[in-house]
């Protein structure tokens, strides 16, 4: 977190622990304002690597899940990038930012990630460097999004998954209601302000739980290397692209779409309980065994905690899930925002 916002966002009475806001002195008034209000968030305790050079689009093509050559200037998207036998190891927003392309995922897992990928570089004319720190990174959600972004940036992109340069940044749409901000140091706390003129400042556990109600997985260090693509739904929110060339873990990822059928999928629960990633499930017809792992938990706002869940789907359809243990506290699953493919 750049020191000079941290010490602005503390001003305005963040609590701030290990780089992430998690509340603005009222937790329950930050929640409730996330159901049916409009929020402000900053975005600290995510990562962003930024590649850069004349095969940056080359490299990222023939690394990532989805297709890296269809994301112009004007465009964003989700990405993932699989260990070669197909599992992830990590999920992006991706966005092109001047002559850079942007990857934000979980901050926890930014130093493995880059790492590996810089292996793969060898004599590739690509720079790639962590630049979490180079932008203050905002979110807003909510009913008043538009008009609140529009005010603080000038503008902002018609559609979803667009993005859109503005003189104090990068404005991506993730949303009919939720905008991405990326802005520039000396602009951040103008931004910020024109914002709380419409938006209620909020921890970052609001937007986990806003996140994940839009069902939109987020892999972290408790949960890399568990799950192909296809088991967190990244296909269903456009983050595979099934028509490009080669990348680690390709042809298991094309395997578990077109021959058989899908074991384990992920789905959207409440649960009367504390929650974490990597928590495991259990249900009665897979006895002494787990059903399935917590992959994003956040406290809602009526109380207990709301999941991204992948589980056996035969198990989910027919049987109770239960956390931690056979007889752990029982899952409630909710509607996915989105249908996931046959």
């Amino acid at each position: 977190m750049i020191e000079s916002w941290k010490s602005f966002l503390q001003s305005q009475g963040a609590l701030i622990e290990a780089h992430s806001v998690l509340h603005f002195g009222n937790p329950t008034r930050e929640r409730a304002a996330a159901t049916d209000g409009t929020i402000v968030a900053d975005l600290s305790q995510l990562g962003v690597i930024a590649f850069s050079g004349d095969d940056a689009a080359t490299f990222l093509q023939s690394q990532l899940t989805n297709d890296v050559r269809s994301l112009h200037p004007d465009s964003a998207q989700w990405n993932g990038y699989c260990s070669p036998k197909g599992r992830l190891l990590g999920n992006f927003l991706m966005w092109r930012q001047a002559g850079d392309y942007c990857l934000q995922l979980s901050g926890d897992i930014l130093p493995s990630v880059q790492k590996r990928l810089a292996m793969f570089i060898m004599r590739a004319k690509v720079q790639v460097r962590d630049a979490s720190d180079e932008r203050v990174r905002l979110v807003v959600a909510g009913k008043e999004a538009v008009t609140a972004v529009t005010a603080a940036m000038g503008a902002i992109p018609e559609a979803a998954m667009r993005s859109l340069a503005v003189e104090a940044g990068q404005v991506i749409r993730v949303g009919e209601d939720k905008f991405v901000l990326s802005v520039t140091p000396e602009r951040a706390a103008d931004v910020w302000q024109i914002l709380c003129t419409s938006a209620l400042p909020v921890g970052a556990p609001v937007w986990d739980w806003l996140r994940l109600n839009a069902g939109i997985p987020m892999i972290v260090s408790a949960t890399q290397e568990q799950f192909v693509p296809q088991m967190v739904n990244l296909e269903a929110i456009g983050g595979v692209s099934f028509q490009k060339g080669c990348y680690p873990g390709q042809e298991i990822v094309a395997r578990s779409q077109y021959l058989g059928k899908l074991k384990r999928r992920m789905f959207l629960a409440h649960v009367d309980a504390e929650a974490a990633p990597g928590d495991a499930l259990y249900s009665a017809d897979i006895e002494g065994q787990s059903t399935g792992t917590v992959a994003n938990a956040a406290p809602a706002p009526g109380g207990g905690f709301d999941v991204l869940v992948v589980a056996q789907v035969e198990s989910a359809a027919t049987q109770t899930l239960h956390l931690k243990a056979a007889d752990g506290a029982a899952l409630t699953l909710k509607p996915l925002p989105y249908t996931l493919p046959e």
